[in-house]
């Protein structure tokens, strides 16, 4: 956890040196800092929040992608070219981003997403980071932001276009829970159907004993990590 100067202008001066980019407007960066729980904790002070600019900024995030892929990636078609922006754009991509920066412990939280671990939740740091992108957008132009996005992401293109991004969704579902609570995931075979060389297995992921994903799969793992994605969907 951070020092109680949330949103003073040392913090700020702090995160633009992360990001490396320097507000002109630095309203904008603390308002894509600010979290709806934090805002609806404050009403009196009337503050914005973030999910205008992280709307904006979801959208510029996917035009730089997909311009970028376009004028790089000359011979694949449109799905090769949509599959490896996915992988980009994804929330565990952005999350990785925002905790490589730190953003966590800048961003404006009420005390029920702060006490239950909402500064390392992936959705919370995604969606951060994409309303610092909205904010660079409206500071500084399309050309910032673009310089902003392909510098925080290098790493993450180089690996989707060289098909080194593997969406492990069991490893996913597994921090993610593991940053909120103690409680046991746990995978169970519900079913199977085919033949013994064509099978197909369905399987359910508990967490504790609350039923929170299916999948199925020409494998158990193939199944477990289908069950896990459809997890994700229904705890981020």
């Amino acid at each position: 956890m951070y020092s109680k100067n949330y949103g003073s202008m040392e913090c700020l001066k702090e995160l633009e040196m992360k990001l490396g980019y320097q507000f002109h407007n630095r309203k904008l960066l603390s308002e894509s800092l600010t979290h709806s729980s934090y805002a609806n904790e404050h009403k009196k002070k009337h503050m914005k929040y973030n999910e205008r600019l992280e709307f904006l900024g979801d959208a510029v995030l996917s035009i730089v992608i997909s311009d970028y892929l376009y004028n790089h990636l000359s011979t694949l078609q449109e799905g090769e070219l949509t599959k490896i922006r996915a992988s980009i754009v994804c929330e565990p991509s952005l999350a990785t981003c925002s905790k490589k920066m730190d953003i966590g412990k800048f961003i404006l939280l009420g005390k029920g997403e702060d006490v239950t671990g909402g500064r390392e939740r992936v959705s919370i740091l995604a969606d951060t980071f994409e309303a610092i992108i909205g904010a660079i957008y409206l500071d500084g132009g399309l050309e910032k932001a673009k310089h902003f996005i392909l510098e925080s992401l290098k790493d993450i293109i180089d690996d989707a276009i060289h098909g080194r991004i593997h969406q492990d969704y069991k490893t996913h579902l597994q921090e993610l829970i593991q940053s909120e609570n103690s409680e046991k995931i746990t995978y169970e075979v519900i079913g199977e159907e085919g033949p013994d060389h064509d099978k197909v297995f369905h399987v359910h992921v508990k967490i504790g004993d609350k039923i929170v994903g299916t999948g199925s799969g020409k494998s158990k793992k193939e199944a477990e990590q289908n069950a896990a994605k459809e997890a994700l969907k229904e705890v981020l």
